[in-house]
């Protein structure tokens, strides 16, 4: 039931934005041919007019669109008629293909206040979180740190967690093993190597001499990093955070790889005493965490990531309202709401486009009908309602991309015509129109893969 229930809010919302360039045309008298709800593949499941316009309704359901007499070779329409968009000028072509765009941006913000005035509140972006339990493998250090199911998770290595994200990426970040050590550690790790190792040290000029094949170097024990110093640009995940100090080559990881738990080292006759350093120095970064037990804030023992950046804890995440007193309240926090989803949502599709999220973890309409049916089930209308909102503004940014088959696409014909001087020939606004609507469709079809994969999986 609930899946019908998202499937309807999508729908309208492929409706708002089709009907924002519908009412943009008919507003500047540009004659609209059809207002398709669905894309033109398959049978039409229902037609009717609506004054000169008409209404049609396609199977396939993904989409929408609205077809003007410029799109019709056989269209009775003087070619030199202002009813058709192409006679218009920029500023008003510039309205109408972007008031798709504006009417979803318009009606995620109207949710948004619908959902704050009806609810009197907005979700705050801060979170407690508590343990829910420990995970049964003995060897996670959960099982050592002495924290306990109901304890509230207070701060970890000095900052205050208040959201999932925050205590996820220290631990993850403090992971063993992370390819980063610093130059302080590798210089300690070189004085302990040089006292248990005197007489190889003799044979050396400086600790970039490769040390001949054969020899044995007693590997002094394995310490913990220092404890991570945590900043903005850690936390943020939408950021590229480069941890301080020195990047491990490939073979000082393999070399570290190997000598995990080793005492000693026979020299393959081609690393040097830096190189043993360094990869014997990427240990693991420990967290100090501090909980509150019982109304008292007590500071655990370290704990000590895996190789996944993993301690061993099942969390249970609550997150703290952000109560709305009155209209003038609403406006604004519904705003601020909006605003700050929608600048993660632009960061994101940054990492999508720069490869720094693989297309493998982008989903579409089925997981997304999949998660909002989910959402509704287990926490209510409210947040499935911020959810539609919320994808409304993706469709936006989305819609805005220079791609010829979307809106942008459009847009950057129209620039460039504003440049020249004259528009760009129509064959080549159809070459790219074509290509670009294939290049959707093999999206859709890969996303619509995926989709159905996390399905499968039970990864969603």
């Amino acid at each position: 039931m609930h899946i019908f229930t998202m499937l309807l809010l999508l729908s309208v919302l492929i409706l708002v934005h089709e009907f924002g360039h519908f009412i943009a045309a008919r507003k500047l008298g540009i004659k609209v041919d059809k207002f398709g709800f669905g894309l033109p593949f398959g049978p039409t499941l229902y037609k009717t007019k609506w004054g000169e316009t008409e209404i049609c309704v396609h199977a396939f359901l993904l989409g929408g669109y609205v077809s003007f007499p410029d799109d019709d070779p056989e269209s009775d329409i003087p070619k030199d008629s202002v009813e058709r968009i192409s006679n218009r000028k920029i500023w008003e072509r510039f309205i109408v293909i972007t008031a798709g765009v504006a009417a979803n941006a318009l009606i995620a913000y109207f949710i948004v206040l619908f959902v704050a005035s009806g609810s009197q509140s907005l979700p705050s972006g801060k979170y407690n979180l508590f343990i829910e339990g420990l995970q049964a493998d003995k060897s996670l250090s959960s099982h050592q740190i002495g924290i306990n199911p109901g304890d509230k998770i207070i701060s970890a290595n000095g900052v205050k967690i208040d959201t999932l994200n925050k205590f996820v990426e220290i631990t993850r970040r403090s992971k063993k093993f992370d390819n980063y050590v610093s130059y302080e550690k590798i210089e300690k790790q070189i004085n302990s190597i040089n006292k248990l190792n005197p007489d190889v040290v003799k044979t050396l000029t400086s600790n970039n001499d490769v040390i001949s094949s054969g020899v044995k170097i007693i590997l002094p024990s394995s310490t913990p990093e220092k404890p991570l110093t945590v900043g903005k640009d850690m936390l943020d995940s939408i950021k590229k955070y480069t941890p301080e100090g020195k990047l491990l080559s490939e073979d000082e990881i393999n070399l570290r790889n190997k000598l995990d738990g080793k005492k000693e080292y026979i020299s393959n006759g081609k690393l040097t005493l830096n190189q043993i350093a360094s990869a014997t120095a990427d240990t693991v970064h420990p967290i100090l965490i501090t909980v509150s037990r019982n109304n008292k804030d007590i500071s655990l023992i370290p704990a000590y990531p895996n190789k996944d950046g993993m301690i061993g804890v099942k969390l249970r995440v609550d997150e703290l309202p952000e109560k709305v007193r009155n209209p003038v309240d609403a406006v604004v926090k519904s705003w601020n709401y909006l605003y700050q989803n929608t600048y993660y949502m632009v960061k994101g599709l940054g990492l999508i486009m720069t490869g720094q999220i693989p297309l493998s973890d982008v989903h579409g309409i089925v997981a997304i009908t999949k998660v909002g049916s989910d959402i509704i089930q287990h926490r209510g209308i409210w947040d499935g309602l911020l959810l539609t909102a919320l994808i409304s503004m993706d469709l936006a940014i989305v819609n805005l991309l220079p791609i010829p088959a979307l809106d942008g696409g459009h847009l950057l014909f129209l620039f460039i015509e504003k440049l020249r001087g004259r528009p760009v020939e129509e064959k080549v606004q159809e070459t790219f129109a074509k290509y670009g609507f294939l290049l959707l469709i093999g999206l859709m079809v890969l996303i619509i893969f995926n989709d159905i994969f996390a399905l499968m999986t039970d990864k969603l």
